[in-house]
């Protein structure tokens, strides 16, 4: 029995040590709370699609994040989209966000750590292309995890000012989120780690306004159910999942969600 504890003791003692100063496990389509450590660099490539009836969104990201310490990091993305419907296909480089989260609280036991952090997006109006909106937007949010050699858990809630493009006022958006993950085996802390990720995102918008009168065909309310799986080895990460829509209520006629699906790389430097 006292070699057993022992050895679970050893265990959550490198876990802690790797994998949460170097890597922490965030959800695929929701933030987490982990940062980089003083001085690292994160490069992050992401591709996206997310398909509505008719009208298929893709997009590819480039993301480079750095460390100013050990709770606090700044990074800016730049993306490609092509936005295809019936009536046409956009495409181009879209417009640039800058991003910081900063990690306010900590709190570690043996195997199990427990943080919290604010973050901030800013969209740039820098980009000409078709698919830029031509406004600068801003995003906050508060994120939640917790991590054990098993199991993690993560919450968080977003809010998303949209600035007006000319007489069209945009709608706000609220975005809220909850996280489940599960590690099968917990290996050597050398050794390649996988979880498994299962997520429930929920996004409520405001109607769209034209000069002042309410769009009804803009606005509404979807729920989505989201698997996922991250598979981790040494400073190299791999996330992919696909959200699937659980419940809808949007206003009027709009495109029904059929599906987003995600895949990330990310190296830590």
């Amino acid at each position: 029995m006292c070699k057993y504890f022992i050895n679970r003791g050893i265990s959550g003692l490198l876990f802690l040590l790797w994998a949460f100063p170097a890597w922490a496990h965030d959800p695929v389509f929701s933030p987490g709370p982990h940062v980089l450590f003083k001085d690292g660099i994160e490069i992050h490539v992401g591709a996206t699609r997310d398909k509505r009836d008719n009208a298929t969104d893709d997009e590819q990201t480039l993301t480079v994040k750095y460390g100013l310490s050990g709770d606090w990091v700044i990074g800016a993305e730049i993306p490609y989209q092509r936005v295809k419907d019936d009536f046409a296909t956009q495409k181009g480089v879209g417009d640039m966000t800058l991003s910081t989260k900063y990690r306010f609280w900590r709190n570690d036991s043996l195997g199990i750590q427990e943080t919290a952090a604010v973050l901030l997006k800013v969209k740039l109006n820098s980009s000409t292309a078709q698919v830029s909106t031509d406004t600068t937007d801003f995003l906050i949010g508060l994120t939640y995890g917790y991590e054990s050699l098993k199991w993690y858990r993560w919450a968080s809630v977003r809010y998303r000012f949209n600035q007006n493009q000319g007489a069209l006022s945009r709608g706000n958006r609220l975005f809220i989120d909850a996280a489940l993950g599960y590690r099968p085996e917990v290996h050597d802390y050398r050794a390649p780690d996988t979880v498994w990720l299962l997520e429930l995102n929920g996004e409520f918008r405001d109607r769209n306004a034209l000069s002042g009168i309410s769009i009804n065909s803009s606005g509404g309310s979807r729920l989505f159910v989201s698997p996922g799986i991250q598979w981790t080895g040494r400073n190299f990460s791999v996330k992919a999942g696909v959200q699937i829509p659980l419940w809808s209520n949007l206003d009027a006629f709009q495109p029904r969600p059929d599906y987003r699906a995600s895949l990330e790389l990310e190296w830590h430097l």
